[in-house]
């Protein structure tokens, strides 16, 4: 089965508004809050998000990279989160819930259109357990 980019990007850089807002009064110390705002916008930059219909693919860092990839037919639950500030720029966040050992909780923060990825992330879940045989089973 060929894997198919479901959404790739990187969250909003509304995510950072109150930690640019902090910045600004430390750029009169030696630019200091101008080099923290640069690095925080290429930080989110760079933590791009892959969402493919196996699996979803999270890259990070600016200078030294790291990879770390969740099987989909993993994830227990997803939530979808709009926080008032997110809401009046139309972002949310996705909360992703797994069984996986090194990634039990993921957060994807400032997306646009979260509704309709969660519901895109839904169907291809579903197809990833069919396709795989997996259940999900709950043990209290």
């Amino acid at each position: 089965m060929e894997e198919k980019i479901i959404w790739s990007g990187s969250a909003s850089q509304w995510t950072n508004f109150r930690y640019y807002i902090i910045c600004v009064p430390l750029s009169a110390v030696f630019g200091l809050g101008l080099f923290m705002a640069l690095w925080r916008f290429l930080n989110t930059k760079y933590h791009i998000y892959e969402i493919t219909n196996q699996r979803i693919i999270e890259h990070k860092g600016v200078l030294s990279k790291t990879t770390d990839e969740l099987e989909l037919y993993r994830v227990k639950d997803v939530r979808h989160e709009q926080p008032f500030w997110f809401r009046l720029v139309g972002l949310s966040t996705l909360v992703v819930y797994t069984t996986d050992k090194s990634n039990t909780l993921l957060h994807i923060k400032g997306v646009q259109n979260g509704k309709e990825l969660k519901e895109a992330l839904r169907i291809a879940i579903e197809e990833r357990r069919d396709k795989k045989r997996v259940r999900e089973v709950d043990f209290e």
